[in-house]
């Protein structure tokens, strides 16, 4: 979902995407790349999203990834599964 979420503004690499998930939740959520790229890997696979390498302004080489029209769907979906989580989370905690 977070994935889903950063990419909602344009198309980004692996590298802004893990930046962009950091500063927007004000570093709480710090993006593994152990963990991001196979999860780029999936979506990919998923047709989720859809990759194709491009150039960074700064000269490198990197795989850009933007949303598919299937995501919106995934989104909502993953968007309600996390609803039900954090309503298990803070009935425990009640």
């Amino acid at each position: 979902m977070l994935i889903l979420k950063a990419l909602q503004h344009g198309a980004k690499h692996g590298f802004d995407i893990a930046v962009h998930i950091q500063t927007a939740s004000d570093s709480l959520l710090p993006i593994e790349e152990g963990s991001l790229y196979p999860a780029l890997r999936r979506m990919d696979a998923q047709k989720l999203i859809d990759g194709e390498w491009r150039t960074t302004p700064n000269g490198r080489r990197a795989r850009y990834y933007g949303l598919t029209d299937a995501r919106e769907r995934r989104l909502a979906e993953a968007e309600a599964s996390w609803n039900v989580f954090s309503q298990g989370i803070r009935a425990v905690n009640a």
